[in-house]
């Protein structure tokens, strides 16, 4: 399924979840899919309201892809899946955290996590507090 930036592609998803979502400009939400039980951020993915309904009512996440323009269910190709355990809108309403169990890697690159190899800053030492 293709479709042209902003406009909105048909979804089933619960009308009252999306008069809530705050969108991009192209109808997407930042999905940010983290490791139910350690914490862990896998991985950043993007999600339109029919993406956000497949991944809350077949337990496996579902996103869109910007540059193929179609939708893809995590696993289905690679066999790395990602079970939902839950999913949470941010206090804006514009970014959803997924928490799945997640089977094997999370990046396109085969590493754990979309954040393993490119630390940009580990243990600045910065004093307590001054972060806030």
């Amino acid at each position: 399924m293709t479709s042209t930036p902003g406009t909105p592609r048909p979804s089933s998803l619960d009308p009252e979840i999306a008069a809530r979502l705050k969108r991009s400009a192209d109808g997407l939400l930042p999905a940010i899919a983290q490791q139910h039980d350690t914490g862990e951020v896998l991985m950043l993915g993007w999600m339109d309201d029919e993406a956000l309904h497949r991944t809350l009512t077949t337990g496996r996440c579902t996103y869109w892809s910007r540059s193929r323009q179609e939708y893809w269910v995590k696993g289905d190709t690679s066999g790395h899946v990602q079970w939902v355990k839950s999913v949470a809108l941010d206090c804006d309403a514009d970014t959803v955290l997924v928490q799945v169990d997640q089977e094997g890697a999370a990046c396109h690159t085969g590493a754990r996590t979309c954040f393993d190899e490119d630390v940009l800053l580990k243990d600045a030492g910065l004093p307590s507090g001054a972060d806030q």
